[in-house]
């Protein structure tokens, strides 16, 4: 593992690798970050409810000699934290130019920082299921992210058959459960503050046989204990509430990459879409310029 890569990034990385007690360690790190681990290793393992040896495992595993040499490491990020928005302030030039420049700016820097805190294999491996065309595929939002996901279960129809978006979360979820199949995909989008309802169904789909695949934030729902793969996404802005132009900008490529793995499936399916449209005339037809 690439040991100048953050503490916090490295141990996302290595979610995937790790043992059921060790995930469950770093994913109660990651919640807290970085006030969680810098106390005891009893006081951790504690509020974890993991062994010390598990946590000792799970730091080694980030490539430190033990949780000392992890904690010194982590206490010289925090500082540089510190430091660091200090630094920025002294030479920050005047106001912007255009009024949209700065929090564009800031959404730019949560989509870069998403794609540094989503691996690669959870990407692939979520691209992956909702290609397979033998699972029937159900998507979950929640409060603030309920438009997200009907945004993707209405284009995931297009690309594939056998595709549910539950509109109405508090209840439909249940239902869903029985007709709930075998690796069956499920998606929920669960980010702060974490809704009960998406993380009883991500743990009752997952009982059930269903692969799990997680959009959430940097902190991470509690269902990503329940999970098969996670893509946390950047979502901190200067405002009273968290931009999702980041969780968009996963969902899209999702779906780019969903299509590049189904091209012919997804072209006879387009054609036909085109063809019950223009048949219902649901949209104007173009008009024709005079030659």
């Amino acid at each position: 593992m690439d040991g100048t890569a953050r503490i916090e990034d490295r141990m996302r990385a290595a979610l995937g690798d790790l043992t059921r007690a060790e995930r469950q360690a770093a994913t109660h790190i990651l919640s807290h970050f970085p006030m969680s681990a810098l106390g005891s290793i009893t006081t951790l393992a504690r509020a974890a409810d993991v062994s010390s040896p598990t946590v000792v495992r799970l730091v080694q595993k980030l490539g430190f000699r033990g949780y000392s040499d992890y904690q010194q490491a982590l206490r010289r990020e925090v500082e540089h934290l510190l430091v660091a928005p200090l630094s920025l302030a002294e030479g920050a030039p005047g106001a912007p130019a255009h009024p949209l420049q700065g929090f564009a700016a800031q959404v730019v820097a949560n989509i870069d920082a998403t794609l540094a805190q989503i691996p690669a294999a959870d990407f692939l491996g979520a691209a992956a299921l909702l290609a397979d065309m033998g699972r029937r595929v159900v998507v979950m939002g929640g409060r603030l992210t309920h438009a997200h996901a009907d945004y993707m279960a209405t284009l995931l129809r297009v690309i594939r058959p056998e595709v549910t978006f539950l509109a109405d979360h508090l209840t439909d979820w249940q239902q869903a459960l029985l007709d709930l199949r075998m690796g069956d995909v499920v998606v929920i989008f669960d980010i702060r503050r974490y809704e009960a309802n998406a993380v009883h169904f991500a743990e009752l789909a997952a009982g059930q046989g269903a692969e799990v695949v997680l959009i959430t934030d940097r902190w991470l729902s509690p269902a990503v204990a329940h999970a098969r793969h996670t893509l946390p996404c950047q979502i901190e802005v200067p405002a009273a509430w968290d931009s999702t132009a980041a969780i968009l900008v996963v969902v899209e490529a999702l779906l780019t990459h969903v299509q590049g793995r189904l091209p012919d499936q997804v072209q006879e399916r387009l054609n036909r879409l085109e063809d019950n449209f223009a048949r219902t005339k649901v949209f104007r037809a173009p008009k024709v310029g005079k030659a």
